[in-house]
């Protein structure tokens, strides 16, 4: 029986991707996009924020614009309301962070442009799951409120936490923000 050689036996295993995934859930007004940011801007950059939001109105507007004015030039933003897949796939690379806020405007653009909520979120964790680098998602936590009163909206409250439960199974990291305090579930 020979000498085990530990050097040859670890340059046989397969290496593991450079895949570091944090999800940030709360409410709104928790705190969780800043969080988010706070995370990314603690590594170096480049830092790409994939932004899901679109803006139907003056209020979601100057939500947006507050949003931005948060982030420096060290920021590039991609702006993906349905796509989100892709942009994870194109912008998720081993030598950067990648900040997606949020998935929940994210699976109302699906839902809403009557593409399959089944579909487009196997796309997104099959992406997340093969995503390079740094990747910190954002979402809120819909399903500690009174059940909703029409169709529509328990089917997304349902999705949401859905999706939710299926991000947080394969994520490094899980915070939850309340108040602007982080407690961390994983």
């Amino acid at each position: 029986m020979g000498a085990l050689n530990f050097t040859d036996e670890f340059e046989k295993m397969p290496s593991e991707p450079n895949n570091h995934i944090t999800l940030v859930l709360g409410g709104a007004r928790s705190g969780k996009s800043k969080k988010a940011e706070s995370l990314v801007m603690a590594l170096p950059p480049p830092w790409i924020y994939v932004a899901t939001a679109q803006a139907f109105d003056d209020e979601m507007r100057e939500r947006l614009e507050a949003h931005k004015e948060r982030r420096d030039d060290r920021w590039a933003t991609v702006e993906e309301p349905l796509d989100l897949a892709q942009a994870v796939r194109d912008n998720c690379e081993d030598d950067g962070a990648l900040l997606v806020d949020c998935l929940t405007l994210w699976l109302s653009n699906v839902m809403l442009a009557g593409r399959s909520v089944e579909w487009e979120s196997d796309a997104l964790l099959a992406a997340i799951k093969e995503a390079r680098g740094t990747l910190v998602i954002v979402s809120n936590e819909v399903g500690l409120g009174i059940v909703p009163d029409n169709k529509l909206a328990r089917e997304f409250r349902d999705a949401q936490g859905l999706l939710n439960q299926r991000v947080a199974e394969i994520a490094d990291n899980v915070i939850l923000m309340a108040a602007g305090l982080p407690l961390t579930l994983k």
